[in-house]
């Protein structure tokens, strides 16, 4: 039963991946299984990956050496990005998705709807909602925001773990809770209520507390955290503390469960030797605090270090093993799998 259940996404990294690997003179092919990277064209038909929410991110330091772990505790990694350098980069990004889509011989959809979501899905078609990921990219006259929405921009998180123009991320501190810094800017607040009146999710993953309220003050549409986890079982500050939990509950939100070990294992290590009843833990928690509405998968592919057998998109079909035996009904699975996201970003259509 457990195997065929398809998954949608709401947060990887591939398309930075890709990016990344061409800078490096590493370019891989899509279509291609590889043993690089969590997704590939193959390997997503391999473990009933449907598609899913593709970041654009600008990192701190594009020249860094990706090869290594990324590290938490070097402040390079969370500098400042200047908006004409985000721009830049995200259309890089954002050009790479539609020649993903050109190339694909129509295997590949850039998705601007949960319809064209679940018209792709029926075809077995990959879909791609594109999402922006620290809104750098975006000028404080949001103009650019237009301009992307109309090549497909569907949900942008407003910051990454470091200041921009619109707020405060969190850093990935832990133990810590995540009210560090102070909440939205005017560019920020405006920010949100401009998404709002577009058609584009608002994501509060990445951002700190203080933002947090800010946005759940202003929005008039359900809070979203796109890939994050519950600070009451790992209590590093990018996860959600049972108050912000209560407030996405309330506001009918979203919670993408996130599958880096640091924001899932109690202790905090980076120690991808975890067992899937760790993940487990997380969405139980999830579905008791939310209900089976409100939580989905967010699991920051191509961004992170997951458990072994979560090592890439193959592993979905055994996370729904896990989770089948913790008696998560077939309804609820498929809800937590796919439904939820395309349910949530309904929500958040023109």
């Amino acid at each position: 039963m457990t195997s065929h259940i398809p998954a949608f996404d709401g947060h990887n990294d591939t398309l930075l991946k890709l990016e990344i690997d061409a800078i490096r003179g590493k370019t891989r092919d899509f279509f291609e299984r590889s043993d690089r990277g969590h997704i590939d064209l193959p390997r997503a038909k391999e473990g009933g990956f449907a598609g899913g929410l593709f970041a654009m991110f600008v990192p701190s330091n594009p020249e860094q050496d990706f090869s290594k772990p990324f590290s938490p505790s070097d402040k390079r990694n969370f500098l400042p990005v200047d908006q004409k350098l985000a721009l830049s980069f995200t259309k890089r990004m954002l050009e790479r998705a539609e020649r993903l889509e050109t190339d694909s011989d129509g295997a590949v959809s850039i998705c601007r709807s949960p319809d064209a979501i679940e018209s792709a899905m029926e075809k077995d078609q990959l879909s791609i909602s594109l999402h922006i990921e620290g809104a750098e990219a975006i000028d404080t006259n949001f103009y650019e925001l237009e301009a992307f929405y109309q090549r497909g921009l569907r949900s942008l998180g407003l910051v990454w773990s470091r200041e921009n123009a619109f707020g405060y991320g969190v850093p990935m501190a832990h133990p810590h809770s995540p009210d560090i810094g102070p909440g939205l800017t005017g560019a920020g607040r405006d920010l949100v209520r401009a998404c709002n009146q577009t058609g584009i999710l608002v994501d509060v993953s990445h951002l700190n507390e203080k933002g947090f309220w800010d946005v759940a003050r202003i929005t008039d549409k359900p809070i979203i955290a796109s890939h994050s986890n519950v600070h009451a079982i790992c209590a590093n500050s990018r996860n959600l503390t049972d108050k912000q939990l209560d407030a996405i509950k309330e506001s009918g939100g979203l919670v993408g469960i996130n599958f880096f070990v640091g924001f899932l294992r109690p202790d905090g290590n980076f120690n991808q030797d975890t067992p899937l009843d760790v993940v487990a833990d997380h969405a139980a928690y999830l579905v008791d605090r939310l209900g089976e509405d409100g939580v989905a998968l967010g699991s920051d592919f191509d961004g992170c270090a997951p458990p072994r057998d979560l090592s890439d998109v193959t592993g979905l079909p055994r996370l729904a093993e896990v989770l089948d035996a913790r008696g998560f009904s077939k309804q609820t699975l498929e809800k937590v799998f796919f439904r939820n996201w395309i349910n949530a970003l309904k929500t958040t259509a023109k």
